[in-house]
């Protein structure tokens, strides 16, 4: 067999001359075995999985992560510190290395299921088929209306411990949160410093026995409402409040509510789980035949790594599918 090489990560790997003509296909044609929809974490490790099983594959990213103001990634392995477009930048640029794999930064306005698979479009393409769909679209954090929040987002305003506890350990950090999630963040942050207010930002939601526990860690509560939180290019400095006052802080836990970054699978009438995520089986399956969803869209753990995992899981069951469809009868 004719055979040419393929160079990833310093490997050479021999690809069929056959491929090339099929890649060549994909550029005339808008038919593809798989279309994903978003191209960070999730989609780009679908992607790999899947055009190393050489299905044919469009991925169609409109260039917009959640994550874009995160000046570091952590607790992932081998890319430890970086920055999320780093990881995201050398991650695409090994998946676009196969042929099999296309990308298109456009933004997918519909999908439409038929009886072939699903016709998607997008501002520029009308219509792409593809035999089954995966969204890996993520979620959109709706930010308080506090003066300043959004501005630290994912710098120091922070929603996870496991992927950005460690940097600030120690440190005098702040909690902004009510009723059950405050608490729930209290038991958790404690663990990484000793020096920890909760900021309610309006009367205290805890009930009696959350109270006892939060005054045993030696957590301060403090009930007047922010005005602002001040800060330098997303540095946090203080909590400013109403009355005037501030109380000076390194950086905050908070969980701010999302909804679903792309609603075309709720269009679809993929299920939603109570918590807002478009539920999905151990295989990132939806309720609907041919939909797959991975990544933060479907799960509260929102860390590189298990996007990363649920992409891989997606894009091996996605293939099994197809394998499955393509047996003689």
């Amino acid at each position: 067999m004719n055979t040419t090489s393929l160079a990833v990560s310093g490997m050479a790997l021999p690809i069929p001359l056959s491929t090339f003509k099929t890649i060549e296909y994909m550029k005339n044609n808008q038919e593809f075995d798989v279309v994903i929809v978003g191209g960070s974490y999730a989609g780009l490790s679908a992607a790999m999985t899947l055009g190393r099983s050489l299905r044919s594959v469009l991925i169609i990213d409109s260039g917009n992560p959640c994550n874009k103001q995160t000046p570091h990634s952590h607790n992932f392995l081998t890319q430890d510190g970086a920055t999320p477009e780093a990881i995201s930048k050398i991650a695409k640029s090994q998946v676009l290395a196969y042929p099999t794999v296309q990308f298109l930064n456009d933004l997918v306005l519909s999908a439409i299921k038929t009886k072939a698979g699903f016709e998607v479009s997008t501002n520029s393409l009308n219509p792409i088929k593809a035999k089954k769909i995966l969204f890996a679209t993520g979620v959109k954090d709706i930010m308080p209306a506090i003066k300043g929040f959004s501005s630290c987002w994912g710098i120091t305003v922070l929603h996870c411990p496991y992927c950005h506890g460690y940097e600030v350990a120690h440190k005098n950090l702040g909690i902004i949160a009510n009723g059950v999630t405050a608490f729930d963040l209290c038991t958790l942050i404690q663990h990484w410093s000793d020096t920890l207010t909760l900021f309610t930002n309006g009367t205290s939601e805890l009930n009696e026995e959350q109270n006892i526990l939060i005054s045993k860690l030696n957590i301060k509560v403090i009930e007047t409402e922010i005005s602002e939180l001040n800060h330098e290019n997303g540095l946090i400095k203080s909590v400013v409040f109403v009355d005037g006052t501030k109380q000076d802080v390194e950086a905050i836990f908070s969980r701010v509510p999302f909804q679903q970054h792309c609603e075309i699978p709720i269009q679809l009438d993929c299920k939603i789980t109570d918590t807002g995520h478009l539920e999905v089986d151990f295989f990132q399956k939806t309720t609907i035949d041919g939909v797959f969803c991975a990544g933060d869209n479907t799960t509260p753990f929102r860390t590189v790594s298990s996007a990363t995992s649920a992409g891989t899981k997606a894009g091996a069951f996605i293939n099994m599918e197809l394998l499955k469809a393509e047996l003689p009868t």
